[in-house]
């Protein structure tokens, strides 16, 4: 069974997650969405939120598995998970530049993961989670911030403001 495991922070999910979510699933028999919590960092959304808008966001389905970790290395997550691939998006060239070095640290403390990239297309190529949260507020927010996310993270957003 070839599992993988797509990582991130999920804050708030976008629908650039979700095309990851679907594509992944298309290429793999088993796929686990894993949000990272690195308590150095502050996250609008708590873990459980984020957990709950995911599975809100996502159509249910016996080979997807939401879960989380903390303050560990994503091939040590990946490995106790029984994964044997990384699923990891390519949005620009800085995107790839990270990826390419986490890849090859990756490969270094477990040779035995595989990290697969995916490139998302043109119309969600510039969406992130840090995006969204930069367009909350100004007047007129909502129109915008709506294409870019499920509707329960709308909803949630909405709620927060």
């Amino acid at each position: 069974m070839r599992t993988a495991v797509y990582a991130g922070s999920f804050d708030p999910p976008t629908n650039g997650h979700l095309w990851m979510i679907e594509r992944g699933l298309e290429l793999f028999d088993r796929l686990i969405v894993a949000i990272g919590n690195n308590p150095s960092k502050s996250y609008t959304f708590t873990v459980e939120h984020r957990i709950k808008l995911l599975r809100e966001s996502v159509p249910s389905c016996e080979r997807l598995t939401i879960d989380h970790f903390d303050n560990r290395f994503l091939v040590d997550y990946a490995m106790t998970m029984d994964a044997h691939y990384i699923l990891r998006g390519i949005r620009s060239p800085d995107d790839y530049e990270y990826e390419r070095v986490m890849r090859h640290i990756n490969s270094d403390m477990a040779p035995q993961i595989t990290t697969t990239f995916l490139m998302p297309p043109r119309d969600i190529a510039e969406l992130s989670s840090s995006m969204v949260k930069g367009l909350i507020g100004p007047e007129g927010w909502e129109e915008i911030v709506r294409r870019y996310v499920p509707i329960p993270v709308f909803e949630a957003l909405s709620h927060d403001t």
